[in-house]
């Protein structure tokens, strides 16, 4: 798979064309908003020179790396492309129409991944008619970073896509988890409801939002603390992900009134400047 295209250049597209781009792939990076491609390229720019000086990377590969993403206001590229990831916001409506058109627009051979983190992969691929080629490829924040990757198969996927997902992301350097369809998958079943919970003990006065991730870093060796996490994330998308798992898996996963009321206000984490911490 040479030239891969990334739907989306907001934090986790910028992050995926980064990684592929430093894989030594040709990447397309469309997005509907040239101040918002502008912004993705930026930050990979940045990206890769904090690499740089860390050591991680040369120059001259970092240079290169960047003069392989091309950006696109619109879809049409992906003609092109014998990968295409779609990373828009974590919404069925917006991912499903993307889908649409990007089938509309690829080859027979393309593979078409979705970086959701909560939605159902067999119910994005039903809409399809190569639903076969399609599955999830659900990147962690920071993409750059983060080694994993849980490869999610539809009802449909099929094993020539799925074993060709799981070798590309080997080549990447991350390390690939297969994981059942499931509301949330592994990963966000898990970590959104304990988000989720970490709000409400905020909000109950049981503790600030200080000490419940100093409790989670030194009393269970965590790195980071869950609210400094749904801060990284971005808290709309907690709220989202917690939304998608209401509806699937029940009212235990209501999503925490504090989460709903920040989200309103546009305090939505690290993006924004403010979220449980300021920035």
């Amino acid at each position: 798979m040479k030239t891969i295209g990334v739907i989306g250049a907001g934090t986790m597209g910028a992050g995926i064309a980064h990684v592929f781009a430093r894989a030594a792939h040709s990447v397309i990076l469309c997005d509907v908003e040239q101040a918002f491609l502008d912004r993705g390229i930026e930050t990979i720019r940045k990206n890769l020179g904090r690499e740089v000086t860390a050591g991680k990377l040369s120059q001259q590969d970092a240079d290169l790396a960047h003069g392989r993403i091309q950006g696109s206001l619109n879809l049409a590229p992906v003609t092109e492309c014998d990968l295409v990831i779609e990373a828009a916001t974590e919404k069925f409506e917006i991912k499903a129409k993307i889908l649409r058109e990007i089938e509309s627009l690829a080859g027979d051979q393309t593979i078409i991944a979705t970086n959701t983190s909560s939605i159902s992969i067999t119910r994005l691929a039903g809409l399809a008619k190569r639903a076969h080629r399609v599955i999830g490829m659900h990147f962690f924040n920071p993409v750059p970073v983060m080694k994993l990757v849980e490869i999610v198969r539809g009802l449909a996927t099929s094993n020539e896509v799925n074993d060709a997902v799981m070798e590309l992301a080997k080549n990447l350097g991350k390390t690939p988890v297969a994981v059942n369809d499931s509301p949330g998958f592994a990963s966000n079943r898990i970590l959104m409801p304990l988000i989720n919970e970490a709000i409400f003990t905020v909000m109950e006065g049981v503790a600030t939002a200080q000490a419940v991730d100093e409790v989670f870093k030194l009393g269970m060796a965590h790195p980071m603390g869950p609210l400094a996490v749904a801060d990284l994330v971005g808290l709309d998308v907690c709220l989202d992900v917690m939304r998608v798992l209401e509806t699937d898996l029940g009212p235990k996963f209501k999503p925490c009134p504090l989460l709903v009321r920040m989200v309103d206000a546009g305090w939505t984490g690290k993006k924004s400047g403010r979220g449980f911490y300021q920035y």
